[in-house]
């Protein structure tokens, strides 16, 4: 066949691309054909005209009817020569030189208003960016590009956000140029173009263009589909992070970000949690802007009442306005009154959590400062341990509680309340609600009721759990010789210092695969020089007998200074949890 083929190569166009087909299939046989190729190469006839610069040229000086597509004259062919001196000029800067002057003339001379003159531009777009072409010449191609976001079919301004993507690095001035058309690639009702609209406007923000950026990126956020939220959200504090001229700058943005409806549940978590520095108002940088306790508890009534709430929403909102009534002084009424509004709401969950809250008003009141106590600042361990933090509080309120106990009761519920310590390697995770392990206690016994017996004594060696400046806690252990998963811990904290030591309060976290109770204490004030002591009985679950760990949180008032010490606990006896 090959030698057929080249005895019709110089006088068949279908030879030609006969000859394409069979070196496509045989590339070793290419050889034979060069001779023949050379030849062609002044060949008139425009059916085989080779993929050259000169007939580039050629193309673009005239006019051929027969060969027009839409007024362009044969796009195909433009097309295959573009992408061919795309491949010659990559590593060529020769070959890249000699062809700048004719790009140049493709990307101004071509007809832009129609789909055959749009193909050419982008040919010759691919072809500049692609090979070592001059800064002019780049230019000339962003532009290009800009003009595409301009049109009205979609798919082209697609395709030029994808190109315009991979330029914004290396020609960054250039695009930064079109920032406006791109931006308004964000009002489009498409999503695809959305998407890589946002993605090209997220590599275009920078110092000098922050708050502007940000500005337009919010206003997408507010009218985005739901499937953009998470990636605009994302990038906003990745950016504010990055380039936020202030702080007081980077805490507006993030917090209107917040209230947005993605992140309102975070931004409510938020202000429940450290509400009163927003009523302080300090700022190192900025005027301050005086914020009241009511204008906090308007945006969070305003979060309960709005229609578009979802139901876990409003929990985490009415679970905020609760934690404020610790933090804030002057609106405790009016936290009384919009949490008993809520203990008929017809929501089974919402209904639930305000009874609860109702309850902790009327009958412990004096235990909800601290079940509603802040999420201590993360700590770091010392030696040569790495980083580890509290773990997350698991509040009473957080944890939706199954009952509230009676007033006869003088047990605390507070379930790990500084957070869980890191797990044991071998050890499995439970959940941290005391019903779930109750298929671990035998006889199908239920926690509480464990909790309620009466501990047969046994002989365990006793533990100095804490011991500074006067003040020390001692541990003593006994176990139920019917439960031999149960740890009863008494505590008896005493001061051997001068002055005495008031407000003590002493809290405990374990591991996620061990329980703890908390009752609570005989009382607060220890007297200098030993004078008394405080007790306090800690319970502890360990069904899976894994090496018992404890994380202490001490705080005190001694010499009128508030003290809080947070100590690790990692040497209890093996008699204690084997």
């Amino acid at each position: 066949m090959p030698p057929l083929v080249l005895l019709t190569f110089n006088s068949h166009p279908q030879a030609v691309l006969c000859a394409v087909h069979i070196i496509r299939k045989v590339p070793d046989i290419v050889e034979m054909f060069i001779p023949t190729s050379e030849m062609l190469l002044t060949e008139k006839r425009h059916e085989i005209l080779p993929l050259l610069l000169q007939k580039l040229r050629q193309i673009m000086s005239g006019y051929s009817p027969e060969h027009a597509v839409s007024g362009v004259t044969d796009p195909f062919l433009q097309v295959r020569i573009l992408r061919l001196l795309r491949v010659l000029g990559q590593n060529d800067e020769s070959v890249c030189d000699a062809m700048s002057d004719m790009l140049a003339q493709v990307s101004t001379c071509t007809e832009t208003q129609t789909n055959a003159g749009n193909a050419v531009l982008y040919e010759t777009v691919l072809t500049i960016v692609e090979t070592k072409s001059a800064s002019g010449l780049r230019v000339l191609a962003v532009n290009i590009l800009g003009r595409f976001l301009l049109s009205n079919d979609k798919n082209i301004r697609f395709v030029a956000l994808i190109s315009l993507q991979r330029l914004v690095q290396s020609d960054h001035a250039a695009v930064q140029r079109h920032r406006g058309t791109i931006v308004e690639c964000l009002r489009q009702t498409d999503t695809t173009v959305n998407r890589k609209a946002l993605d090209l406007c997220f590599a275009l923000v920078n110092e000098t263009n922050i708050r502007v950026m940000m500005k337009e990126l919010q206003r997408f956020l507010q009218s985005c589909s739901p499937e953009l939220k998470e990636q605009c959200t994302s990038g906003i504090f990745l950016c504010a992070e990055k380039f936020s001229p202030s702080k007081r700058w980077h805490i507006d943005t993030i917090m209107e970000t917040l209230v947005t409806q993605p992140l309102v549940q975070v931004a409510a978590w938020c202000i429940g949690e450290y509400g009163d520095l927003l009523v302080i108002g300090a700022c190192e940088e900025e005027e301050v802007i005086q914020v009241t306790e009511d204008d906090v508890l308007d945006v969070l009534e305003g979060v309960l009442q709005s229609h578009i709430s979802l139901a876990s929403t409003r929990a985490y909102t009415l679970t905020a306005i609760m934690k404020l009534s610790t933090r804030f002084s002057d609106t405790i009424n009016r936290i009384r009154r919009v949490v008993s509004i809520y203990g008929c709401c017809h929501d089974v969950e919402l209904q639930q959590r305000a009874v609860e809250y109702n309850a902790l008003f009327k009958k412990y009141d004096h235990m909800r400062s601290a079940i509603l106590e802040k999420m201590p600042l993360p700590e770091k361990s010392t030696g040569a341990e790495t980083e580890t933090y509290i773990g997350e509080i698991k509040e009473k309120t957080e944890s939706q509680p199954k009952s509230i106990p009676s007033s006869s009761q003088a047990v605390s519920y507070v379930t790990d309340l500084l957070g869980l310590l890191e797990e044991s390697a071998h050890s499995t995770p439970v959940a941290a609600e005391v019903s779930s392990i109750n298929q671990n206690v035998p006889n199908g016994e239920s926690l509480l009721d464990l909790l309620d017996e009466a501990p047969n004594p046994a002989a365990l060696p006793p533990l100095i759990a804490y011991n500074k400046n006067g003040l020390q806690v001692e541990f003593s252990f006994t176990r139920p010789p019917s439960t031999s998963a149960l740890l009863v811990v008494n505590s008896c904290a005493t001061n051997s210092s001068s002055s005495d030591i008031t407000d003590l309060q002493l809290q405990a976290a374990v591991p996620k695969s061990v329980q703890i109770q908390l009752q609570a204490p005989s009382g607060s004030l220890l007297p200098a020089s030993g004078g008394g002591s405080v007790t306090q009985c800690l319970r502890i679950l360990n069904p899976q007998k894994v090496p018992l760990r404890m994380r202490l949180r001490l705080s005190f008032t001694q010499n009128g200074n508030q003290v809080q010490e947070i100590c690790e606990v990692n040497d209890f006896p093996a008699e204690t949890w084997q």
